[in-house]
């Protein structure tokens, strides 16, 4: 046994054995699956894990991340019950997943009955990097890993309309303010006050600086730097856009009780309309050309990982 912080100062990807980048896609275990209507996205499944498989190996020839393996797991919730991994990607369905896991785990009777708060603040799940390095590397190896990913223009402008055009005592007043300072020219003491009022434009402006005056979010932040997807060997690849049905094959997969479906509300702010393609592209045009370009440039690597079309 060395000493944890010896064994802290070791490279990264020692702790990755059958893990990082394994020559071969496990099969998925498909005991629990009754009914042959799943055959369609059971094969749409084993696409995108090709697919993303194939582009991480030739990514990575080029390129290898180092990064420590707590920091790479700091996403990931665990239910240990069913043995699955579940990296959040916030504006992909999360809270839901979140309060199926609940419901897993025993902590809850139904989804549909767990308030918003008592999922993002009730600390009722635990995460990854909570456990000793070898309770991570265990559960890697072990459990069935899965994540849920969306068109990245649509998940940035839906966390933009979430986080910015509703009141919000954080987001306004730690980005909001900081925003509009640095870009607003002649902005009013009162939107410098209490950082309200955010335009997409600005948002986006801040997005793109190398000198930001406020951090990251992971709102907002890649796909790539939330889940590490060319390092962490993802079982199960679902879609923002295929939500419903992946999601409740998933939950055949993986054997839970018959009676849980993945939930269809929306979350928070049900009566504003989805964030769609055409909602997308209204905000878009607020943009030059070039700041669009910029900002499909900062996704580049979450289009082409999970196969998105270009905007």
């Amino acid at each position: 046994q060395l000493p944890e912080q010896q064994q802290m100062s070791e490279s990264p990807l020692s702790w990755f054995r059958g893990v990082y980048l394994p020559p071969a896609l496990h099969p998925l275990n498909k005991t629990f699956v009754k009914g042959g209507e799943w055959q369609d996205i059971d094969s749409t499944q084993e696409k995108r894990r090709a697919f993303l498989q194939d582009f991480c190996r030739k990514y990575n020839s080029r390129k290898k991340l180092q990064t420590h393996l707590v920091h790479l797991v700091s996403r990931i919730y665990v239910e240990d019950k069913h043995k699955v991994l579940y990296c959040e990607v916030p504006k992909a369905g999360c809270s839901n997943w979140k309060r199926v896991l609940m419901v897993l785990s025993g902590l809850a009777a139904s989804a549909n009955n767990i308030s918003h708060d008592d999922v993002h603040y009730g600390k009722h799940l635990r995460k990854l990097d909570s456990y000793d390095l070898k309770g991570i590397y265990t559960r890697l190896n072990m459990y069935t890993k899965f994540i849920f990913v969306r068109d990245p223009m649509e998940r940035l402008v839906s966390a933009f309309r979430d986080k910015f055009e509703h009141p919000n005592s954080y987001y306004h007043p730690v980005f909001g303010k900081a925003i509009i300072k640095k870009y607003r020219h002649n902005a009013d003491e009162e939107a410098l006050k209490t950082g309200s009022g955010v335009k997409f434009k600005e948002f986006i402006q801040y997005l793109l600086d190398s000198h930001r005056p406020v951090g990251m979010d992971i709102h907002w932040e890649q796909v790539s730097k939330l889940c590490y997807p060319c390092l962490i060997n993802y079982d199960f690849i679902g879609k923002f856009e295929t939500l419903e049905e992946d999601a409740n094959y998933f939950l055949q997969l993986v054997g839970a009780p018959a009676s849980l479906k993945f939930p269809k509300f929306k979350d928070r702010h049900s009566s504003d309309e989805r964030t769609s393609t055409e909602v997308v592209r209204q905000y878009l045009k607020e943009l030059s050309k070039e700041e669009r370009q910029l900002t499909y440039d900062f996704y580049y690597l979450d289009y082409l990982m999970f196969n998105y079309t270009s905007p």
